[in-house]
């Protein structure tokens, strides 16, 4: 008799634990799923305008309108055109976009005008970008503001990769400052031979343009290693998170998306904005 007590009490104490694990993983579902639903629904309030935009339902365009304008392919690109309108918009290209079809691009989806356009020159100290020249030259022909830029490699010469550059690149009254941009580390050298050979680059560039250059890279390498000893230039910084919807203050170009769709180019475009209006930018180029 006493063993059959014992085996109930026991059967009771695990029915009872099987009931509070039950309840406690059911409780934690629904408070997850809870949670999930009020994050879907703040985030479609807080993009509304470019969900109703990207849907066709903008309440000033009719149905006839919307279909024959293009699909934006990011929500967050319209949200952040329009929280930056008055400002210079921009995109930077290379040979990675392939023949560009100049005398279409004009806009992005046919209301924001692109007035600038940033085209890589060189890459390390060995080679032009194959679609340099065709670029620089079509991007004058389409009246855009251009700038070059150079895209460094932190393992070769950077002296070499000055004169490449230079060799390159004639700017001309109206063109932007030269860019270097610098995105990777180096792999046999301190951060500190890294900084100047940098330094370096720019000393050089600037010597022979007379005009002192612009810094291109993203935001956590900005503010790692370039923020500091490098306050004494302008930054372009590259930031695609979500969150980021306006431009730093302290920044002077803000490349906000790498997945845009232009007339003209096919495949994906940088986007960039200017801190500043079309008059502004004008007043930053070469004289």
């Amino acid at each position: 008799m006493r063993k059959k007590i014992v085996r109930k009490r026991n059967n009771v104490v695990r029915k009872s634990q099987k009931n509070r694990a039950f309840f406690s993983g059911k409780t934690f579902r629904y408070v997850i799923g809870f949670f999930l639903v009020l994050l879907f629904i703040g985030l479609t309030y807080h993009y509304r305008i470019g969900l109703a935009y990207y849907f066709s339902f903008k309440s000033n365009k009719t149905l006839t309108e919307a279909s024959e304008a293009k699909r934006i392919s990011d929500v967050r690109n319209f949200q952040v055109l329009e929280k930056s309108e008055g400002q210079s918009i921009g995109i930077d290209v290379s040979e990675y976009q392939g023949k560009i079809s100049w005398s279409y691009v004009d806009t992005i989806e046919n209301k924001y005008p692109l007035h600038f356009v940033f085209i890589r020159a060189t890459v390390g100290m060995d080679r032009p970008d194959r679609q340099f020249k065709r670029n620089w030259l079509g991007a004058k022909e389409n009246r855009m503001i251009r700038g070059a830029y150079h895209y460094y490699r932190p393992n070769e010469n950077s002296l070499e990769q000055a004169a490449l550059f230079i060799k390159t690149v004639k700017l001309q009254k109206g063109d932007l400052p030269p860019v270097l941009d610098i995105e990777k580390l180096p792999k046999n050298q301190s951060i500190a031979n890294l900084k100047i050979g940098l330094r370096r680059w720019l000393n050089a560039v600037e010597s022979h343009y007379g005009v002192k250059p612009i810094i291109y890279s993203g935001e956590r390498y900005y503010d790692d290693f370039l923020k500091e000893e490098f306050s004494d230039y302008l930054f372009w910084i590259a930031n695609y998170n979500f969150y980021r919807e306006q431009i730093e203050n302290d920044w002077l170009f803000w490349q906000f998306t790498e997945k845009a769709a232009i007339p003209g180019i096919i495949g994906n475009v940088d986007v960039n904005i200017y801190n500043g209006d079309l008059q502004q930018l004008q007043f930053i180029t070469v004289e």
